[in-house]
């Protein structure tokens, strides 16, 4: 080629994460409209990866059925807490602004296969999905309104705990929502509880196992304390499948497991069975 010819330009490259999801369990390259199309589980290993409460709204209520409640309550800072890492205030700013929440969980009205329910869904990427005084106030008042308009509630928990930012008035949160799920079903009405990947801590230790029906997706994890933290403890090493969903449904503490696609058809059964 003479050295006054320009040479025809390269096609532009497209990104590679443009088009394939790439499943954190296997490693499996997923198309990324395959990924979506499956809800975000892998069809090499039926890894469910995690979605957030947006994604999670879409897949288990009828199409523009769901109506959101307590958007105004939001995050709480008693203690004003601040650590190496910067205060608690503007780390939980940030989160608001990234996620677009203004809390852990959200909650609203919807429809389930036109069954009327109110829903919560906790969202993972909020500050880990952790239970602080605003997402306990927004359960509160989701069970109120479930009371009010004598429909179930369903939770859709995804939390590594409390919220240890806002101190003892996170702890308070657990006996706060069991006291607010009692009362929804002293109301006669059914409470159902779903565990998705990671639900643990204050979380598990509270409104997340005490559904009328404690329903869990596959694979996900499941327990109180860690892993590392049982094992430094007891001085034993634990099974492989220990906190994993299927272990917990072998040892009685979830009823069901329940895959994704599934997931919707399922709920509505029950709430059919119970009379809805």
């Amino acid at each position: 080629m003479s050295w006054f010819e320009k040479p025809a330009e390269a096609p532009a490259r497209v990104p590679t994460d443009a088009i394939w999801a790439v499943c954190p369990s296997c490693k499996a390259y997923v198309a990324k409209e395959a990924w979506r199309a499956a809800d975000k589980v892998c069809p090499r290993c039926n890894h469910h990866e995690r979605l957030n409460c947006r994604e999670r709204v879409a897949l288990l209520t009828d199409a523009g059925s769901f109506k959101e409640l307590n958007a105004e309550v939001s995050f709480n800072d008693p203690l004003s807490f601040s650590d190496s890492s910067g205060a608690y205030a503007d780390k939980a700013k940030a989160t608001v602004a990234k996620t677009g929440e203004g809390e852990s969980i959200l909650t609203g009205t919807a429809t389930v296969e036109k069954i009327a329910v109110v829903l919560g869904v906790m969202d993972f990427k909020f500050l880990g999905g952790s239970l602080g005084s605003g997402t306990g106030e927004r359960i509160r008042l989701a069970a109120e309104k479930a009371i009010a308009l004598k429909r179930p509630l369903i939770i859709v928990s995804a939390s590594g705990g409390a919220r240890m930012h806002e101190g003892i008035v996170s702890l308070m949160q657990m006996a706060k929502t069991c006291a607010a799920i009692a009362r929804v079903k002293e109301a006669g009405l059914p409470y159902l509880s779903i565990l998705t990947d990671p639900t643990t801590g204050g979380v598990s230790a509270s409104y997340a196992m005490v559904g009328d029906l404690n329903i869990a997706e596959p694979k996900a994890l499941i327990g109180f304390a860690g892993r590392r933290v049982i094992e430094q403890t007891i001085k034993q090493k634990l099974p492989d499948d220990f906190q994993t969903a299927e272990y917990t449904l072998a040892h009685g503490f979830v009823d069901h497991i329940v895959p994704r696609k599934e997931l919707k058809a399922f709920l509505a059964n029950v709430l059919r069975y119970a009379g809805y």
